[in-house]
C-alpha cells in the first residue's frame, strides 16, 4: 500500500512539473522599444483582400508590447511608430490612414476625404513566420 501511494505521489508531482514547464508555443507580432523614450505604434496589413490599419499602442522604453495575438496570417506588415515627447519617427514610404486617437480602419485610399490623417509606414517581411518581434531603436 505504501509503495502504491508513493508511486501515485511521484506521478502527480511529475505531472505538475510538466504542466509548469511545457507551454504551448506563442505566435504573436510584438514591438520592442529599445530607445530611451516611449513610443506609439500603428500597424497595417492586408486581410481578406482589404487593407487595414490599426493603432495606437504605447510601448514604454526598454519594453515590448504584443500588437497582434496569435499566428500571423500575412507575410508583409507595415509599421509606423513615433517617439513620445521628442522628435523622431520610424516611418516609410507606404501611406496608410490613421487617426490621432486609437483606431481600426479599413482601406488606405482617400484618407483626407474620409476625414482621416495619413502617415508613412515601413515594410516588414516576416518571411511567412508565425511570430515576429520588431525592434525600435534610436
Amino acid at each position: 500500500m505504501f509503495q502504491l501511494c508513493r508511486t501515485l505521489c511521484l506521478t502527480a508531482m511529475l505531472c505538475a512539473v510538466l504542466l509548469l514547464v511545457v507551454r504551448p508555443a506563442q505566435a504573436d507580432f510584438a514591438v520592442c522599444n529599445k530607445s530611451s523614450n516611449g513610443a506609439v505604434v500603428a500597424i497595417a496589413y492586408k486581410r481578406d483582400g482589404d487593407w487595414r490599419s490599426e493603432g495606437w499602442w504605447r510601448v514604454r522604453p526598454k519594453q515590448c508590447r504584443t500588437i497582434i495575438r496569435g499566428p500571423l496570417r500575412s507575410q508583409i506588415y507595415y509599421l509606423h511608430a513615433a517617439h513620445e515627447g521628442v522628435d523622431g519617427d520610424w516611418d516609410g514610404n507606404k501611406w496608410f490612414c490613421v487617426k490621432s486617437r486609437n483606431f481600426s480602419l479599413k482601406g488606405r485610399q482617400d484618407c483626407r476625404q474620409r476625414g482621416l490623417g495619413h502617415a508613412g509606414f515601413f515594410e516588414i517581411d516576416t518571411g511567412k513566420k508565425l511570430t515576429w518581434v520588431q525592434n525600435l531603436s534610436d
